[in-house]
């Protein structure tokens, strides 16, 4: 019976992983091959989309191990490159989404200098030190000695339990997006009844669908990530361990976020629909559709 539920276990997280890879793996040739979405935005949205793909290719498998097997690596060193994969990868996502919020802040609160202002360059400083901080905060959780124990009582939760990791890797982003988010919010509102606004309509539809996608992206970040974090801050403080059947859960929750991102692009960008529409019938191998004008 166990040999039996192990199975379907498996099964149901593989498909997971394979539907995360596909998808994120869809968003990255899109904006590489198809020189219209050679733009500041798209850019961190790649960044975004590489963090989530190896989330699917390198955490999913190292979670099921542990899932499956209730961790066969019984070895310190296999938590700590484990937590540290985890670590850094969630802190990156987030990471990556508070730059894509500071990028929509601008191109909706400042939208005569947000080109001027947002450019390639910027965007490429941007994910450089977005991967660096999320690779030393990793590093620096890892190496401060809170990873102690054996791997099948401390994998799921030994690196992550620390309230300072969780603090910066999650919760001081998130509460800067959602200040950017709101901010934008009440500009948005006010752009509406502007003259400005009525000359330059068909922009600022664009960029407040943009933004209004970008939002639902996040919300459904916070959802996912949230209930995880709120978990380890909480869990020192509990007078019984939760058990870590529902730890676990929090933690595929939390993974799964790098599965829905491209369902949400694909739902509300049509220029994602038209390039995937392109990719999965392989007309890009039968000639050069870069050039293509995406929906």
């Amino acid at each position: 019976m166990k040999a039996r539920l192990d199975s379907e276990k498996l099964t149901i997280l593989s498909l997971l992983g394979l539907t995360t890879v596909c998808g994120n793996l869809l968003v990255i040739i899109s904006i590489v091959y198809f020189k219209q979405l050679h733009i500041p935005t798209n850019y961190l949205i790649l960044s975004l989309a590489v963090a989530d793909l190896l989330v699917g290719v390198v955490v999913f498998p190292i979670n099921m191990s542990h899932t499956v097997t209730s961790c066969l690596y019984q070895e310190n060193v296999f938590c700590k490159i484990r937590d540290w994969f985890d670590m850094t990868l969630s802190t990156s996502s987030v990471l990556n989404l508070c730059c894509i919020s500071i990028d929509r802040y601008h191109a909706i609160c400042h939208p005569l200098t947000y080109r001027t202002t947002v450019t390639v360059r910027v965007a490429g400083v941007m994910i450089f030190v977005t991967w660096t901080v999320a690779a030393m905060i990793g590093i620096g959780i890892i190496l401060s000695g809170h990873s102690q124990g054996t791997c099948e009582e401390m994998c799921l939760v030994d690196v992550l339990s620390t309230v300072a990791g969780a603090i910066f890797a999650f919760f001081m982003p998130a509460f800067i997006m959602l200040c950017i988010y709101i901010k934008i919010f009440f500009v948005a509102q006010t752009q509406r009844n502007s003259i400005q606004i009525s000359i330059s309509g068909t922009v600022s539809k664009m960029e407040n669908k943009a933004t209004k996608t970008l939002a639902i992206v996040m919300g459904v970040f916070l959802l996912c990530m949230m209930p995880f974090f709120l978990c380890i801050v909480f869990l020192p403080l509990a007078s019984e361990t939760p058990p870590s059947s529902l730890i676990e859960a929090l933690n595929w929750l939390a993974l799964a976020n790098s599965m829905l991102n491209p369902f949400i692009y694909g739902f509300f960008y049509s220029w994602f629909r038209s390039a995937c529409k392109i990719i999965v019938s392989g007309k890009i191998f039968t000639g050069n559709f870069a050039n293509t004008k995406l929906m």
